[in-house]
């Protein structure tokens, strides 16, 4: 996923200052996509010098609200329909189960039993998001309906493959 394209889709829905998207970006694709302040504002610059935002507003201390352009909807919607999705999956955790070998038994559950609550405990957030089903939804919100669950599906296997290795841990080797 590109950040650049984040930040369009989140301006697509409503003008927003750096601040505001930073926040929305956290809430919304922090745990599958994190983007520090830093790399939010730097973009925001580049996406303006390309002519793919403009500032919408100033306030006080230098606040600035930017909205999307035609150009940058085109540019998201480019590539939504155009550019090829990336499907590498970067986990660490799947990563790091390549060397569970490595460690002591008890290390082994206590790292296993901190992984299966914490995919337990995200997959839940996401139902939360999703709990209130209403029929009459916007788009916007339809969407991040349909993200969310994907976030419940994909947290909750990780969940159960961290219970599942804890029940079938490798020898150790040491």
């Amino acid at each position: 996923m590109s950040l650049r394209h984040a930040l369009l889709g989140l301006l697509a829905e409503k003008p927003a200052s750096g601040w505001d998207l930073s926040r929305r970006f956290d809430r919304l694709l922090g745990s599958v996509w994190p983007a520090g302040h830093p790399q939010i504002y730097g973009e925001l610059r580049k996406l303006q010098v390309d002519g793919l935002i403009e500032i919408d507003g100033e306030g006080p201390r230098g606040r600035k609200d930017y909205r999307i352009t035609d150009a940058g909807a085109k540019e998201v919607r480019h590539w939504l329909a155009d550019v090829e999705v990336d499907h590498t999956l970067r986990l660490e955790p799947l990563l790091r189960s390549v060397f569970f070998w490595l460690l002591e038994p008890a290390e082994l559950i206590e790292h296993l039993d901190r992984e299966a609550a914490y995919y337990h405990a995200l997959a839940e957030g996401y139902r939360t998001m999703v709990m209130s089903r209403d029929d009459d939804l916007d788009p916007q919100t339809e969407s991040l309906r349909i993200a969310a669950e994907a976030g419940i599906r994909l947290t909750s296997a990780l969940g159960q493959w961290a219970d599942w290795a804890k029940a079938h841990p490798p020898r150790v080797s040491h």
